[in-house]
């Protein structure tokens, strides 16, 4: 007869698999969605800045349908004004910069070198972080962040066909995604609010999407009416937005069924699933041993630089755990005797 705990335990591990198997193929699609709807010819919609705000507009409207119409979901409480001008509209204009530029960038190198630069991203949160009294400088960093810094340069040296704006572009991209997590901690540390993806989208989406319509009008809309008619592709447009918005629904199901760790773990694997998937996908991609030896170190310093996070958080817990256990009977004593 078989155990019912057994199997219970067996459907949960399953369900835990299929959830990190469908957000490392919804985080590599996406990636490539975006490069093929910028960058192929058969599409023709070469405008980052217009695809990155229809996301966030269909994103804005499918999050008020889920969560006002159809009550599907629910929006967390908490949120007043003052928190949402001095942390929502920073997180959101962050947010939108970071997915303007990083799209900006396909247009002019490799979805598997813009990968590779993205590894530098725990070296600007950590500098950032360290500005803004969150991070304490340390020589076990500094020589986690050498690594990983090292490791960047390495490959971008391996790199055939480099475009210095495209680096610049996605360089852009990781400090408007290095200040919005810096944002975010704020928002958790300092304001004491904690959201669950869901809320923090049905609040942060309408605030990208201005930030995003502002210079659309200026830098895109003229160039997408010179052209005459606007080449948009309804059905592959609103796949790509309904995929974006399929991801962030998937971190959400990984954060809720998993840990950090295995979320992190999920991310490494996704990235080197994107830089090799890449190169037989798209005719730009030429991958050199300098390239994925320079990717490596930088992994390696992206993976002790998650392990001493995680490690730091997990004390922090036990400490806080302890200090709430010895303050309940400290209140328990001090209560008078009927």
């Amino acid at each position: 007869m078989a155990d019912p705990v057994k199997n219970k335990m067996l459907k949960e591990e399953i369900i835990t698999y299929a959830y990190l198997i469908l957000y490392i193929a919804l985080s590599s699609g996406q990636i490539f969605f975006n490069k093929w709807v910028l960058s192929s010819k058969e599409i023709n919609f070469p405008y980052p800045l217009g695809l990155t705000l229809l996301h966030m507009a269909f994103s804005s409207v499918l999050c008020f349908l889920l969560t006002k119409v159809f009550k599907i979901m629910k929006v967390e409480e908490g949120m007043t004004m003052e928190i949402y001008t001095t942390s929502v509209i920073p997180i959101g204009a962050m947010f939108a910069m970071t997915l303007w530029l990083g799209n900006t960038a396909y247009l002019y190198i490799s979805v598997a070198f813009a990968q590779m630069l993205k590894a530098i991203m725990p070296v600007a949160v950590f500098i950032l972080g360290v500005a803004a009294g969150l991070e304490v400088m340390s020589c076990r960093m500094l020589l986690i962040m050498s690594v990983i810094s090292f490791g960047v340069l390495v490959a971008s040296y391996g790199e055939i066909n480099i475009s210095w704006i495209g680096v610049v572009y996605q360089m852009g991209g990781v400090v408007g995604e290095a200040l919005r997590l810096i944002f975010m901690e704020i928002l958790v540390k300092r304001k004491g609010l904690k959201l669950n993806p869901i809320s923090l989208m049905y609040y942060v989406s309408p605030c990208s999407a201005l930030c995003l319509f502002i210079p659309w009008i200026f830098l895109e809309k003229p160039k997408m009416e010179a052209h005459g008619t606007w080449n948009f592709q309804p059905v592959v447009l609103t796949l790509n937005s309904l995929c974006t918005f399929a991801l962030n629904l998937s971190v959400f199901l990984v954060i809720s069924h998993t840990s950090a760790l295995t979320i992190r773990v999920a991310g490494v694997v996704k990235d080197w699933v994107v830089v090799l998937v890449s190169a037989l996908l798209f005719a730009d991609t030429k991958l050199t041993g300098i390239n994925l030896f320079g990717y490596g170190i930088a992994i390696a310093g992206v993976a002790a630089y998650n392990n001493y996070k995680l490690k730091r958080e997990a004390s922090r817990r036990i400490s806080d755990e302890s200090q709430d256990a010895q303050a309940i009977p400290m209140s328990a004593s001090s209560t008078p005797n009927r």
